[in-house]
């Protein structure tokens, strides 16, 4: 097998591609041969060392994959060897092969294609358990989506449109705007420009939105947050501007609204079976065409360091995918 390989997280650059040992499952585990790999954000914080998961040296980076059961370990009894999976272990991704838990790997319906399978398992699960788990949204209420056209935000767009959900959809240019209007996003706002706090008050006629999804942090968080409708809640999803915001906590208070922390990782490792129950929901929900992975584009995976370099350009809308 082939595999990128971490020897020293100190960034991409220190990457390289090496011939290693296709390695046997253990028990429990699975062999896979990776089809298709997609990059998301934690794959460039772990190879930096700023991921809160740090695995032990030397390790293959890719958090998500999908491909073909290959062998099995001692005790798996509910895969078989030639069935397609896909998988979020949180490493092993970009190689031709990966050892990954058996539990950890969701079986994928005839007409799943690799690369949409290999795009799924985080933004979607993510932005479920976000949306319907710890917001409880409902139907007619308004969310505002940030960083709307990057991979959580376009699973975040899908899943309040599936239940019903008006989306306001805020990204960084004009044509990730058209991408989220695509998508089904109600309103939409270029938050390079212009004054978001205002903007929102004038799309909702003062209201403010009900659900904030944020995936970005940074600058934008206070003044989503003082935008936000009297009940509102608001995900903390993730920081991908970099800074962890500080909110002043008379903020909540004065809305009588909700700070929710939002742990798809954690969820599903302490609560397995609803965690199995949402991805089954998830899964019918794309055999029904009611969402699909938005892919910015395929490489092929000795390509990884330019899916990098385009990620760190904030150009990406939707998912990037590393291809065998």
């Amino acid at each position: 097998m082939h595999a990128w390989l971490c020897e020293n997280p100190v960034g991409v650059e220190a990457l390289t591609w090496k011939a290693l040992p296709t390695p046997a499952p253990q028990a429990g585990e699975v062999l896979i041969e990776i089809e298709a790999a997609s990059l998301n954000f934690p794959d460039a914080l772990i190879v930096q060392n700023k991921y809160q998961m740090k695995p032990p040296l030397p390790f293959v980076p890719g958090s998500e994959y999908a491909g073909t059961v290959r062998a099995l370990g001692e005790g798996v009894t509910h895969l078989q060897v030639g069935q397609r999976v896909a998988c979020l272990p949180g490493t092993g991704g970009f190689a031709t092969h990966a050892v990954a838990p058996a539990r950890l790997c969701l079986p994928l319906p005839d007409g799943f294609n690799s690369v949409d399978a290999a795009a799924f398992i985080m933004i979607y699960a993510t932005s479920y358990h976000a949306l319907i788990d710890r917001a409880q949204l409902r139907a007619g209420e308004t969310v505002l989506v940030l960083g709307a056209a990057g991979g959580v935000g376009t699973s975040a767009i899908q899943i309040a449109k599936a239940v019903g959900a008006q989306v306001i959809a805020a990204a960084s240019t004009d044509e990730k705007c058209s991408l989220c209007t695509a998508l089904g996003a109600d309103h939409v706002i270029n938050y390079s420009q212009g004054n978001l706090r205002e903007q929102l008050k004038t799309l909702t006629n003062g209201r403010g939105p009900d659900v904030i999804y944020d995936p970005v942090g940074g600058d934008l968080a206070e003044p989503a947050f003082r935008a936000i409708a009297w009940r509102g809640r608001y995900l903390v999803v993730g920081f991908a501007a970099g800074p962890i915001p500080a909110l002043p906590l008379n903020l909540p208070l004065l809305k009588g609204a909700s700070v929710v922390g939002v742990f798809w990782g954690d969820f599903a490792r302490r609560e397995p079976q609803a965690n199995d129950a949402m991805m089954r929901e998830l899964v019918a929900w794309y055999q029904a065409g009611r969402i699909k992975p938005v892919i910015d584009s395929t490489l092929p995976m000795h390509e990884l360091k330019a899916a990098y370099a385009r990620m760190a350009s904030r150009e990406v809308k939707g998912k990037l995918v590393m291809v065998n």
